[in-house]
């Protein structure tokens, strides 16, 4: 069974930086797009970033670009989100999720949370002063 499970949740303070980490066991780590999404209260889960199987290939939202940095180590199957000068509108649960790039669809990059076939039980992060 594949299992995500995120680390890092936390209260900081507008402009400062923190990063999550999600750790996958089961199945084979290398063969998985992995993603980042977050649900605000009231919100529909939205996109964050992606990252292709060797890591050599990201995408992000248009409101964290710039600002946020998705990257990974297969060695420790492990996925990062790096969140740089944080506003308050990034106050959300953070998701991590992971799609086989081989099975169908194939793809080595998506945006879209119907892709991903497993899923973390979130992190809390809170932006605030």
């Amino acid at each position: 069974q594949v299992q995500l499970q995120e680390s890092g949740p936390g209260l900081v303070k507008p402009s400062q930086t923190l990063s999550l980490t999600c750790t996958v066991s089961g199945g084979s780590f290398n063969y998985y797009v992995m993603g980042w999404f977050r649900q605000a209260p009231g919100k529909e889960r939205e996109f964050v970033a992606t990252i292709s199987r060797g890591g050599g290939n990201t995408d992000y939202a248009d409101s964290v670009k710039g600002r946020f940095t998705i990257s990974r180590d297969n060695g420790k199957k492990t996925v990062y989100l790096q969140m740089n000068s944080l506003k308050p509108e990034a106050t959300a649960d953070y998701y991590c999720a992971a799609k086989n790039a081989f099975l169908t669809p194939p793809m080595y990059l998506t945006t879209q949370r119907s892709d991903y076939a497993y899923w973390g039980q979130g992190t809390q992060v809170t932006v605030s002063s």
